[in-house]
């Protein structure tokens, strides 16, 4: 992973070999940070490293995404990260973590919870993957011909790749910052797991919606924070899942969009941190 941002430890799941990394008190109350579609845990890092002071964190990049494996035929759907969250719970020996997530992460989550039956103190679920319609034209452009995509010119993919990234932030991103999501997705092997992953993605709305009815039974706190300017999935999205969930929070962010992290990273925070002390 790029600069400072590592994730040293492994583990062999199913999927493939995740890194992951824990930082904080280890005696702290425990909190699992989970990422979206086309990210990895990098999205988290400063959030990761103030909740830190006070919590158990931990960080993970998905098999497929990130600094984790990617192969030829890797099961990257919803439901088989699901179940990896499931395994990386009983490894870490997390009974019932705080879970903070976003986008495609939101549900993961929401599938370890409500069909694993993976325990949760609270969760957070940021500019969440969980009601449809979602994905991007362009995503979904790109799954239905992923082959095609997979081969395009090198310096073609890196024009796309950057103009689909960037388009997650109302006012942009960085470039540092652009340059370090994009960085797993470059080179032979990191093209064509950027492709594959949206490919999975075509078939994923079906594990959201054999969850919506569910939403309701939720019994923990629940904090739901979106972007007003969200343009991969719309604030509407957001105030539809919080009506969902009983008791459930929601924060809007102004001048915000789907990631959150870059566009408001003080403000998301603030809102995490008073949740979590709540």
């Amino acid at each position: 992973m790029t600069g400072r941002w590592q994730l040293p430890n492994t583990y062999r799941s199913k999927a493939g070999v995740v890194r992951w990394e824990c930082i904080g008190d280890p005696a702290a109350d425990p909190v699992v940070l989970l990422h979206g579609t086309p990210f990895s845990s990098y999205v988290w890092r400063g959030i990761a490293r103030t909740l830190a002071r006070h919590h158990r964190v931990h960080v993970w990049d998905m098999p497929g995404y990130g600094s984790s494996e990617k192969a030829e035929g890797q099961d990257v759907s919803l439901a088989m990260q699901s179940s990896v969250f499931v395994e990386l719970l009983d490894e870490w020996g997390l009974a019932e973590p705080t879970v903070l997530a976003h986008d495609s992460g939101g549900a993961v989550a929401l599938g370890a919870h409500l069909l694993h039956g993976a325990a949760y103190r609270k969760l957070a679920l940021v500019d969440a993957v969980a009601l449809p319609p979602w994905g991007s034209p362009f995503s979904q452009l790109v799954g239905e011909h992923a082959d095609v995509f997979a081969r395009l010119p090198a310096p073609v993919h890196h024009a796309v790749l950057r103009e689909y990234v960037n388009s997650a932030s109302s006012p942009g991103l960085h470039p540092a910052t652009l340059d370090a999501l994009m960085e797993p997705w470059l080179g032979g092997d990191g093209q064509a797991a950027f492709y594959r992953q949206l490919a999975a993605r075509l078939d994923d709305q079906r594990y959201t919606d054999s969850m919506q009815a569910r939403y309701a039974t939720i019994d923990v706190p629940v904090l739901v924070c979106w972007g007003e300017d969200d343009g991969w999935v719309p604030v509407d999205r957001g105030r539809d899942l919080a009506a969902r969930i009983p008791g459930a929070d929601l924060r809007v962010f102004a001048d915000a969009g789907h990631l959150l992290h870059e566009d408001r990273p003080s403000e998301l925070t603030g809102a995490l941190v008073d949740f979590l002390s709540s």
